[in-house]
């Protein structure tokens, strides 16, 4: 490694590893739980948080300090070594880190270009969780794993207190009450947990996804695959890949009698990188009953449902104007539920860095595969090749400079 690239720790003196506060409105989630500071202190960092940063999840800043952290009212950000960090930095905060300083966090390359461009020409090395490959050993690292187990269960409790009726099955001296059709699109991680909360709450859950290997884990979770006659759709990784326009029209041709019949729609279709696929067209929410609920946990990413909006709920007439039909466009899904996202999430970046610590110093290996995969800016260069490309674009560039690594497509 450049020796101006990399502080070797002197006697007494530790890496300094900063936790943010996140900003962002809606955003309560924390990069470290106590739990995880102790892991890092016994890595050897020196750990620093601001104060109040884990309230929102359950931590105040006495249990930060019993787990051996300094509790700051503010970081200075040119004297941290290691920072840590929820959502996409603004540029101003990458502009202020010290050059040759290791960030960790959700780092949404496609969508924050600016950002990415101040990192490299900051000279800071980034990693973006985004970026994980999806291989076994590094699913203790796999953020959107661990985000989409949460926002899969909560976008079923969102369509649940929406729905004017039960969930489950009940038979009463009054009468039998069948239980509500749930329809999900997408069996990802957060397709998956959506089926199996869904079934745990009584409703009767069907699934579609477009990689026919979902179908033995829709019915693992308990739910009945829905298959289409439709072309395989699996990239590498498990990954789903992207329809042509004739075939994604093709789909939901085909999925409109079905979302016509559910009591609740649950779509979760994301491609990271991408905007999200269509898969509802208004026509075929129009078609639902009345009173049912339409719950698009990709709104934030365009949109699984035409006219979804994040965080407002739209209620949409159907066809015989004799009713309403309510489309939820998530946001925050994962932040909606602190606590348990962040005791995940804290456990995600405080394993990468494990993965890249020793004897208290933080130096990446970039001959590791997890490591060279996840890692977006590097000594001046873009290492993510689509991001790289997507910015000599913007800039107006024939020839992206600083890629080594291709892209990653697909649904989680």
């Amino acid at each position: 490694m450049p020796t101006e690239f990399w502080r070797v720790p002197e006697k007494g003196w530790r890496v300094k590893a900063g936790i943010a506060h996140e900003t962002l409105d809606g955003e309560r989630r924390v990069a470290a739980t106590p739990e995880t500071v102790k892991q890092l202190v016994g890595l050897g960092l020196e750990v620093q948080i601001e104060s109040g940063a884990g309230l929102a999840s359950g931590h105040g800043d006495d249990d930060y300090r019993a787990a051996g952290a300094a509790v700051v009212q503010s970081l200075v950000l040119g004297s941290l070594d290691v920072y840590c960090h929820v959502r996409p930095m603004e540029p101003s905060t990458a502009g202020a880190l010290r050059r040759g300083s290791v960030t960790v966090g959700l780092g949404s390359p496609s969508s924050e270009l600016p950002t990415v461009r101040a990192l490299a020409a900051g000279g800071i090395t980034s990693f973006a969780l985004e970026l994980v490959p999806r291989i076994s050993r590094a699913q203790s690292m796999d953020a959107l794993t661990s985000q989409a187990l949460v926002a899969g269960y909560r976008c079923v409790l969102e369509a649940a207190m929406r729905l004017p009726r039960f969930f489950p099955l009940y038979m009463t001296a009054a009468g039998t009450i069948p239980p509500a059709r749930v329809l999900v699109l997408g069996a990802g991680v957060a397709g998956l947990q959506a089926i199996g909360t869904a079934k745990r709450l009584g409703a009767r859950v069907s699934a579609n996804d477009i990689r026919p290997a979902s179908a033995d884990e829709v019915a693992s979770m308990g739910g009945t695959f829905i298959k289409l006659d439709l072309e395989t759709a699996e990239a590498s990784g498990g990954y789903a890949r992207e329809l042509s326009a004739d075939r994604g029209a093709l789909q939901r041709a085909l999925l409109a009698p079905h979302v016509a019949q559910a009591d609740v729609l649950i779509t979760t279709a994301a491609v990271p990188g991408r905007r999200a696929p269509l898969l509802v067209s208004r026509e075929m929410v129009q078609g639902m009953r009345p009173g049912s609920v339409v719950v698009d946990l990709a709104a934030e990413s365009g949109g699984n449902v035409e006219g979804s909006i994040p965080g407002q709920d739209i209620p949409v007439p159907t066809a015989d104007g004799q009713g309403l039909v309510t489309l939820v466009g998530i946001k925050d899904a994962a932040s909606a539920m602190p606590a348990d996202a962040s005791r995940l999430y804290a456990k995600n970046v405080a394993n990468l860095l494990a993965l890249m610590t020793k004897d208290g110093t933080v130096s990446p290996d970039f001959d590791d595969e997890v490591v060279a995969g996840t890692c977006l800016t590097h000594l001046g260069e873009v290492r993510h090749a689509p991001t790289a490309e997507a910015l000599a674009a913007l800039a107006g560039e024939t020839e992206p400079v600083g890629t080594t690594r291709p892209g990653t497509e697909g649904v989680r």
